[in-house]
């Protein structure tokens, strides 16, 4: 019998520890608790979960510097749940290693189905071996192969690149820069423009309505998600 997923908390307000608590427990998860980053950090280490919930307005630390010690210290997906709603805020958790941001306040059915998503996408370790299947798009990351309704899909070197890197990690948010970095290098980190002309080609060729995208989808000021999921 499998062991039911562990979830951290680390959240300083204690009504929304309650609050997510009750939903990870309903959900089938364990759920442990942290109202510090102090305490976060140790319980990181001690009970090994599976995904952390990690807000940034912490009392004795501020969350953002959590995020890069809790990726080198674990191997758990990293749901960043924070009130702070400025877009710089949200690049820089990305880029520093969160797997996705949920704004407070929040919907429990929406936060629990970014954690069936993630913990998904963390235990099946297929990513780069099975094709990732997107309704009638199918994006072969083995053979580098994209077909739509069973047709092959030419796309450009960094067209297949932007896909692929966002097929690696479906229903997550990538930021820009990040994009950027990966697939035209560093040093065109800040060019916007590069992507958007891309994504727009991408949207052309998969998109059932390139003018309401249903795929790819943008995360405004932030970078784009490629929706795999219906939760």
């Amino acid at each position: 019998m499998a062991l039911p997923t562990k979830l951290l908390i680390i959240e300083d307000d204690v009504h929304i520890r309650r609050l997510l608590r009750a939903g990870i427990q309903r959900a089938g998860h364990v759920a442990v608790e942290a109202a510090t980053a102090r305490e976060g950090l140790s319980l990181l280490d001690i009970e090994k979960p599976d995904a952390v919930l990690l807000d940034l307005g912490l009392p004795d630390r501020d969350g953002i510097e959590l995020i890069q010690p809790i990726k080198a210290r674990s191997t758990a997906t990293l749901l960043v749940v924070s009130a702070r709603e400025d877009v710089a805020e949200k690049v820089a958790a990305l880029d520093l290693g969160a797997d996705d941001y949920l704004t407070k306040p929040f919907d429990t059915e929406e936060l629990l189905a970014r954690i069936r998503t993630a913990l998904r996408h963390r235990l099946s370790g297929t990513a780069d071996h099975l094709p990732v299947q997107l309704g009638d798009v199918e994006i072969d990351l083995t053979h580098r192969r994209v077909r739509r309704a069973g047709t092959e899909v030419h796309l450009s070197p960094k067209e297949y690149e932007v896909l692929a890197e966002l097929a690696r990690r479906p229903d997550r948010v990538i930021s820009h820069a990040q994009l950027l970095r990966t697939v035209w290098g560093p040093a065109h980190a800040q060019r916007v423009d590069y992507l958007r002309i891309v994504v727009r080609n991408l949207r052309q060729k998969l998109e059932a309505d390139p003018a309401r995208p249903a795929l790819i989808q943008n995360e405004p000021g932030v970078g784009y998600r490629l929706k795999a999921t219906r939760d």
